[in-house]
């Protein structure tokens, strides 16, 4: 049986879920306080419901499940909402403005036996799927290190800061990469824009593996950059989703002792090959086959969780000034014990 989906919030990231969902023949209603968002849709989308009621959708009988859309801020109290009212729900990220609020809707989902998936996009691009392969097989070698830019002019959030607002898709990537929180992180930023709210941060991850990660955000910079670098001791991946092709690269430089002396010395480029699919299509699908199997999304609360505890230890060494904030004291501790020194390839 199909599943009917209703779009929660029509505007700068909706109108994709809404395209996606259309396409998939899934879409049965669009919902927007905007009176002009929803005219803009009626030609577009003549078979498609509109309201601007989210309590009349929530008992709308004929929809299986909300796709949540909204300001970060209204994100809890709305999947809250759709899951007490036996829906199914897909939220962009975050899931939360703070961890204890993500762990209680995660809690609510698995007690209500109900689909909770968060929008961490990049899980499902097929080029993330491709260097989590390269990774597990050992095609890099031991992990060292993996850096960030996510970088572009706007959209400049009020309600969340930049941390929030892009660092959740590459810290998602990262957890997911080498399958472990980190023990500590630091973070600095500046206000600009506004004297609460950062609109750049850097942050620091230290992993108990001696993997480091660096995530550098910025709604203030003059162009367009997402870029993605994974560095093991055979290779190193590029993968730059500004390109229109090309995105992975893989480098196999290597350093050399002459003498005393440590010589970098570079190779050409390998282009990855990736498939051409739609990340936001493949996770709208995704969902639809959640929905169906009753399956846990890729990425269910428990993974956006996981999220939240990063950004949260991050926020906090934002607040006191750059200060290296512990991780491990806001996770519990997991029942096995992996030596630092383990490392497993295939």
């Amino acid at each position: 049986m199909s599943q009917s989906i209703a779009v929660i919030g029509g505007g700068y990231w909706g109108k994709n879920l809404i395209r996606s969902f259309h396409e998939l023949g899934a879409l049965q209603v669009i919902c927007d306080t905007d009176p002009e968002i929803l005219k803009s849709y009626a030609g577009k989308y003549p078979d498609v419901a509109l309201t601007s009621s989210f309590e009349d959708v929530l008992y709308d009988p004929y929809v299986d499940a909300v796709v949540i859309a909204t300001p970060a801020a209204t994100h809890y109290a709305m999947v809250k909402e759709a899951l007490h009212a036996g829906k199914g729900v897909f939220v962009e990220k975050p899931l939360a403005l703070g961890r204890s609020d993500g762990e209680e809707l995660t809690a609510l989902a698995e007690e209500r036996k109900q689909v909770l998936m968060v929008g961490h996009i990049l899980h499902y691009h097929p080029a993330i799927r491709k260097i989590r392969e390269l990774v597990m097989s050992g095609y890099v070698g031991k992990l060292q290190y993996i850096y960030s830019n996510r970088l572009n002019l706007g959209k400049v959030r009020t309600e969340e800061n930049i941390l929030w607002s892009f660092a959740p898709h590459d810290i998602s990537v990262m957890l997911m990469l080498l399958g472990e929180l980190p023990t500590s992180v630091y973070a600095q930023g500046g206000n600009y824009l506004n004297p609460h709210i950062a609109d750049v941060t850097m942050a620091t991850l230290t992993f108990s593996s001696g993997v480091r990660g660096h995530v550098f955000v910025s709604w203030l910079h003059p162009y367009k950059e997402q870029r993605l670098i994974v560095v093991g001791d055979r290779k190193t991946l590029v993968f730059d989703d500004s390109q229109p092709r090309d995105k992975v690269l893989a480098f196999a430089h290597q350093v050399e002792g002459v003498g005393r002396k440590p010589i970098a010395q570079k190779a050409d480029p390998e282009v990855i090959p990736i498939s051409g699919e739609e990340p936001l299509k493949l996770e709208c699908a995704h969902l639809l086959d959640c929905l169906a199997s009753g399956a846990t999304p890729l990425t269910d609360g428990k993974e956006s969780v996981a999220v939240l505890t990063v950004l949260e230890a991050c926020q906090e060494a934002l607040d006191k000034n750059g200060a290296a904030v512990p991780v491990e004291r806001t996770v519990p501790k997991p029942d096995y014990f992996v030596h630092p020194s383990c490392y497993m390839a295939r």
